[in-house]
């Protein structure tokens, strides 16, 4: 089950990726600067774009809490759409090297975080109520942001290639 999240996170933060792209491919067909982008959000009070795509990838790369692992190090200075490709890549690098032997005691580990007071999770609860609600909000986020300010994506997009085969 942890695993194979992650792999889901993998295979969404490609297709993040893939809507900076997007992204760039519409505001040079507009005549702007994609980096325009970067501070584009939808209430006063959210996270820019570039935050929402930085915390989407130190989500996903949570993984390593349940691993037992130290996670990657970004400096969350990207200041363009080329940086910000460059932290999912790397991100997604990440994630490609784990296995799902890193994550056999993962249900068990006690993780904290420093902003929980000096209170932790199990593993389990953490990947249930934490990792994957905060990772896909982030991505939802991110990708709404794009739609409202008028990127041509669709669910398509979101999902990305479905595992299909003939029953």
């Amino acid at each position: 089950m942890y695993f194979e999240m992650f792999s889901q996170a993998r295979k969404q933060l490609l297709q993040l990726d893939g809507w900076l792209t997007a992204a760039a491919a519409h505001a040079k067909t507009r005549g702007f600067d994609a980096n325009v982008f970067l501070a584009s959000k939808l209430a006063p009070d959210q996270f820019p774009f570039f935050r929402q795509v930085q915390l989407a990838s130190d989500v996903a790369t949570a993984a390593s809490r349940l691993c037992g692992k130290d996670p990657p190090k970004h400096d969350d200075k990207e200041a363009t759409m080329e940086d910000l490709h460059a932290r999912l890549r790397a991100s997604i690098a990440y994630l490609e090297g784990l296995s799902a032997k890193d994550f056999e005691t993962a249900a068990t580990r006690v993780i904290s975080h420093a902003r929980w007071d000096g209170k932790v999770m199990s593993g389990q609860d953490y990947f249930i109520e934490h990792a994957v609600p905060n990772f896909f909000f982030h991505l939802t986020t991110a990708y709404a942001i794009l739609r409202h300010a008028g990127v041509e994506l669709g669910k398509k997009d979101y999902l990305g290639a479905l595992t299909k085969r003939i029953p």
